[in-house]
């Protein structure tokens, strides 16, 4: 019989989560979730407020540690790793709420996030020539995006949209195999959300991509699966028509009966 390891890599799973919980003085915030997420794939988690969305990708990306459980990425358990360790090993993720560095440019704010996994430590007095590949991979990665010109902006002067997909430029610099966005439409108007969602669906196939989003369209149009938390439980998982049939999903998340 196959190990844990060999299976997943055999598998191709990027991501798997074992009977994950997550208690708080008495409330299970999260509560025997097991999930799998293939390579490549695009996984949306949706539910009400307060379902344990946001706890769940902090104890992926390391920022919590989990009551019970286990979770492998690409086979390896990284259950007990800190938060760097996994991104080095290829966890990379967005936050809900926007975290750049304002006053810094586009550029400036893409080298940092590059700069962050290598082993030396940036140094702004430093000549640029020492960091050229890596202000070359923020360039290139800018103009894909369509950001090209905003370069030398300062971020502050972005919109709110252009600040999100800055974002996840940023996550994609550390060249994730798991890449985590916390609603990376919130706040956008109709025209930016489109924008994000031309984006997102232009990623890198070979990156899995989980993501959780309010903005119902925006998940059911970049996710290829759907997994469905309420009260800290996995109440459902399955493929966009699936949801949208299953009548526990429309009962509890939609109010349709």
């Amino acid at each position: 019989m196959m190990s844990t390891p060999e299976k997943d890599r055999s598998a191709g799973v990027c991501l798997r989560v074992e009977n994950l919980s997550r208690r708080f003085a008495g409330l299970d915030a999260v509560s025997g979730v097991s999930l799998e997420v293939a390579r490549g794939e695009r996984r949306a988690i949706i539910g009400p407020n307060g379902a344990g969305k946001t706890t769940l990708f902090n104890l992926i990306s390391g920022e919590l540690t989990p009551s019970a459980g286990r979770i492998f990425l690409c086979g390896r358990d990284v259950t007990d790793l800190p938060p760097n360790r996994r991104a080095a090993l290829g966890i990379s993720r967005t936050f809900q709420i926007t975290n750049l560095f304002p006053k810094l440019t586009v550029l400036e704010n893409l080298v940092l996030a590059a700069q962050a996994l290598q082993p030396t430590k940036f140094d702004m007095l430093r000549p640029v020539r020492r960091f050229a590949p890596l202000y070359a991979d923020a360039e290139a990665l800018l103009g894909e995006i369509g950001l090209g010109d905003r370069r030398d902006e300062r971020v502050r002067n972005l919109s709110h949209g252009e600040q999100r997909q800055i974002e996840v430029a940023m996550a994609l610099l550390c060249k994730p195999q798991l890449l985590l966005l916390d609603e990376p439409a919130a706040g956008l108007a109709p025209a930016e959300a489109t924008v994000m969602v031309s984006l997102l669906k232009a990623l890198d196939a070979s990156i899995a991509v989980l993501i959780i989003e309010h903005d119902m369209d925006v998940a059911f149009e970049v996710a290829d699966r759907i997994a469905v938390l309420d009260s800290g439980r996995l109440l459902a998982d399955g493929t966009r028509a699936e949801i949208r049939e299953n009548q526990a999903v429309r009962e509890i998340y939609f109010g349709i009966r």
